[in-house]
């Protein structure tokens, strides 16, 4: 994904016709501004941020929301309208917004959706290993050995999963958290150790908690929240 972002100088050079020696006297008298402090001369504009030069607003920013989303199984993650029970008919949100990772169609749960295409692909980039915790419910007793395995790694699609943090909470039952989204890997990892899925649902995307989300609804989030998952997103990074 490509999103936009450049020099504060070359906005000045590239859409209002400055010289480049022009634009660098600019910066340093301070009469550009960015989000109302003065720009640097190797600061980088983002999409979001609200650009003044004397005074003048001359490029406001794009307004982002974020959406925690209690996907219910039967929903398909994807915006293709062209495929039923998709997130556009499911959200009915008159943005456009991407989905930060995704569930299969049988599986319920946390979803995050945003226009925010930096948070998006720092979230589900797997070199970042971010954490996303699930509950598993099988179709029989999961032995001791079998949660061992989960957590050590398995075979999934020709390669083995990465370690994961696996806990027990019933004889059918476990909580995992995974840093990776291979493509159905819980099911898969599953059947790897001899049982098979039925009930999966997410309850956590690195500091976004599902929490009492009701089933098939949705929410902004809060500040709170938000600031700390995106503070947890750049520490993880660093």
């Amino acid at each position: 994904m490509k999103f936009f972002r450049t020099l504060a100088r070359n906005i000045l050079v590239q859409r209002f016709g400055y010289t480049h020696k022009e634009a660098v006297e600019i910066i340093a008298s301070g009469r550009l501004l960015i989000n109302g402090k003065p720009a640097g001369q190797q600061q980088e504009i983002h999409e979001s941020d609200n650009v003044e030069l004397d005074g003048k607003l001359i490029l406001e920013g794009k307004k982002y929301f974020y959406i925690a989303y209690h996907k219910p199984p039967g929903v398909e993650c994807t915006l293709n309208t062209n495929i039923s029970d998709n997130l556009l008919e499911a959200i009915q949100l008159n943005e456009k917004f991407f989905p930060v990772g995704r569930l299969d169609k049988a599986s319920e749960g946390l979803m995050l959706l945003t226009n925010d295409g930096f948070l998006c692909s720092d979230v589900i980039g797997n070199e970042h290993s971010q954490e996303k915790e699930y509950e598993v419910v099988v179709d029989r007793y999961i032995s001791d050995e079998a949660l061992q395995a989960l957590a050590s790694g398995v075979m999934v699609m020709g390669q083995l999963t990465k370690p994961a943090k696996v806990v027990r909470i019933g004889e059918k039952e476990f909580r995992i958290v995974l840093t990776q989204g291979l493509n159905r890997q819980i099911r898969r990892m599953c059947h790897k150790v001899g049982v098979e899925v039925v009930k999966l649902k997410r309850i956590r995307i690195v500091t976004l908690l599902l929490g009492e989300l009701p089933l098939g609804e949705w929410k902004y989030l809060t500040t709170e929240e938000l600031n700390t998952l995106k503070s947890s997103v750049t520490i993880e990074q660093n």
